[in-house]
């Protein structure tokens, strides 16, 4: 039986293959017709570093800090609590975000950010790697992405839901949590721009809960896949979607702990400075190392939420040419 790593594998692989397959002359268009195709970089690939839920190779320039704020209110649907009661869930608040990250070089971001879910505070780092040329000399970008977060909650609201195990010592090191991620985008022409997440997340503590239906044990390890796309309509309009697929057999099927894979859609909307997201999904966190584990609503249920994402540059010194 192919194992859950190899299926990641296998999927990165064919994603990876199918990138280079379709690497033709579409990039050319791309390219200025007075300046010469050779070796010319593909510029904006994405509009900003995420998606919605999904990181993108976007980083931020050298000398300029991104300040954002990220806001996810709660579930629509009456059947998950939301409806008109809760101004369909407009009441409600899942999760708020704000982030510094600061472009040490053009290549290389590093950030900062504090959510309201969990009381986390995370600390990330995106690296650029290769970036896509109009003539496919180089046929897709790709970025790497780390990201560690500290949960401070009190100890009551940390180990919540454990039982008592004799000797157990609390440590701070069971708060930190990490996620590790290759990113892979492609620009498709002037319009169409898609990305690969392959994705590893590592908790120092996880309560030892079992699936009542197939008897598997939560771990502190996951394997994920992500993917996302984004569509431009007009100059300063476009529709964004991701989605993330998680790798684990305590969250198949779980009856007591149901689970589900994460999916967003959304809007895009560019003026001026500011870049404006506004979408949808089932997820409960703003940051992969809440949502990733526990997105337990169901878009059939609704228990999908409308969210916003505002994005200010600011420079903080006289950039590198």
């Amino acid at each position: 039986m192919i194992t859950t790593y190899k299926k990641a594998l296998l999927l990165t692989t064919l994603a990876i293959s199918g990138f280079g397959v379709f690497a033709q002359d579409d990039m050319l268009s791309l390219a200025d017709e007075n300046t010469p195709k050779t070796h010319d970089k593909v510029f904006a690939t994405f509009k900003g570093s995420k998606i919605i839920n999904t990181q993108t190779t976007e980083t931020v320039k050298a000398k300029t800090v991104d300040f954002s704020i990220t806001h996810l209110f709660g579930n629509i649907g009456v059947q998950s609590n939301g409806g008109g009661h809760t101004l369909y869930g407009l009441d409600n608040v899942s999760d708020v975000r704000f982030a510094f990250d600061f472009g040490i070089t053009n290549d290389l971001t590093i950030g900062i950010g504090r959510s309201k879910q969990s009381e986390l505070i995370d600390g990330m780092v995106k690296y650029r790697i290769l970036t896509q040329t109009t003539d496919n000399h180089i046929p897709f970008s790709l970025a790497f992405f780390g990201d560690m977060s500290y949960n401070p909650q009190s100890a009551s609201q940390f180990y919540n839901g454990m039982v008592e195990v004799s000797g157990f010592k609390q440590k701070d090191f069971h708060r930190l949590s990490y996620t590790s991620q290759l990113i892979i985008a492609r620009k498709f022409g002037s319009r169409l721009s898609v990305e690969l997440l392959p994705t590893y997340q590592h908790r120092n503590f996880v309560l030892a809960n079992i699936n009542p239906d197939n008897g598997a044990e939560e771990t502190n390890d996951l394997m994920s896949v992500g993917g996302g796309f984004r569509v431009k309509i007009t100059k300063r309009f476009a529709i964004v979607a991701d989605y993330y697929y998680t790798f684990s057999k305590y969250r198949q099927g779980n009856s007591s702990t149901p689970f589900y894979n994460p999916l967003a859609i959304g809007f895009e909307i560019e003026t001026g400075g500011h870049v404006f997201h506004l979408n949808f999904s089932n997820a409960s966190g703003i940051i992969e190392n809440s949502y990733l584990p526990r997105t337990t609503d169901s878009w059939l249920k609704g228990g999908f939420k409308f969210g916003f994402n505002v994005s200010r540059v600011f420079n903080v010194g006289k950039p590198k040419h």
